[in-house]
């Protein structure tokens, strides 16, 4: 019998390495995606998308409405930072944080993996392209799975121990996308823009960090970009 897990699906390139990697080690997934308000719906479709190719028998949309908070560009009506540097990524939390967005979603993986019988939890989190949001940190998530430890029952009378897989957490854009072509991960499929069009606008911060991440690998983005005007 597999062991399952919970595998936290946004349809970005991280996410699905994320999956790819838990499939790979032969869990028993259950994906687990948001329509959370969102600027756009592209990623839910992508999420979708790759749960059916990787034929996920599993795969839930939880809808959750973080606009009522904001806060975010991407949860209220501020306009998405364009063409910055890598640099200055690094150097301050971006509009595009979410207020306490992966403790939100990790919490529902918990109570998911809770009722499934899953002691694994798998997120693309990544600690080096990851715009200077303070949850995708390894203390942040070391945290998180000894509250996970402390706050269920599962734990505190069944026995059962929680690990929070976080495979990409020390891999920057390049090496993630190296592992996930070796992985056969669909990336045409997958969708990062902070913008909803038909094509990735290809100056968001998401945008210039996955085209530089396949810049940096030797390899072409199968997606398709805007062309610059």
């Amino acid at each position: 019998m597999h062991k399952k897990a919970v595998v936290l699906l946004s349809g970005g390139l991280d996410s699905s390495t994320a999956l790819a990697i838990a499939h790979q080690q032969g869990f028993e997934l259950h994906a687990l995606s948001f329509d959370y308000g969102q600027r756009h719906q592209r990623e839910v479709d992508a999420a979708a998308a790759v749960a059916r190719h990787y034929g996920v028998q599993y795969q839930k949309t939880v809808t959750i409405d973080l606009r009522a908070f904001g806060g975010s560009a991407l949860t209220a009506d501020f306009d998405v930072p364009h063409s910055r540097s890598l640099e200055k990524m690094s150097q301050e939390i971006p509009i595009t944080y979410v207020p306490a967005r992966n403790t939100i979603f990790l919490s529902f993986a918990l109570a998911y993996a809770e009722v499934t019988d899953a002691d694994d939890i798998f997120l693309g989190i990544n600690a080096i392209d990851y715009s200077g949001y303070p949850d995708c940190r390894p203390e942040y998530l070391e945290a998180y799975e000894r509250m996970a430890n402390l706050a269920t029952k599962a734990t505190t009378q069944d026995g059962r121990v929680f690990h929070i897989h976080t495979p990409l957490l020390r891999m920057d854009k390049a090496e993630i996308i190296r592992k996930g072509i070796e992985l056969g991960v669909p990336y045409e499929l997958t969708w990062s823009c902070y913008e909803g069009g038909e094509l990735a606008c290809g100056t968001c911060d998401s945008c210039l960090l996955r085209l530089n991440g396949f810049a940096e690998a030797g390899l072409q983005d199968p997606i398709g970009y805007q062309s610059p005007t």
